[in-house]
């Protein structure tokens, strides 16, 4: 039930142009300050998943490993999505309520 919640958030934040997808964008928006929450896809590259958790933990934002790039991509109605950024607070406190009710990895 949560997940679908989660997935539902990532949609709404993404028709409301609160989000970025990509690993150039994401990357850029947690350097700029402005993402407030990361999400990486679960089956990422070891590699990709390394580099958004020491570049969140250094800039000091929330990274969560969730689902799939497949999964990512369809809620935010794309292709696959390794990567994605939420840049509004509301949206971001959501999603974080409801995956800490899961047992997702926090990294």
């Amino acid at each position: 039930m949560s997940q679908n919640r989660v997935l539902s958030l990532i949609s709404l934040a993404t028709k409301a142009g609160k989000t970025v997808s990509g690993e150039f964008c994401t990357e850029k928006e947690v350097k700029t300050g402005r993402a407030v929450l990361v999400i990486v896809a679960d089956d990422a590259s070891d590699n990709t998943k390394k580099k958004f958790k020491n570049m969140c933990d250094f800039y000091q934002v929330p990274i969560y490993f969730y689902k799939d790039k497949d999964t990512l991509g369809h809620a935010m109605g794309k292709e696959f999505r390794a990567s994605l950024a939420i840049l509004d607070e509301g949206f971001a406190k959501g999603i974080r309520k409801y995956m800490d009710t899961e047992d997702n990895t926090i990294a």
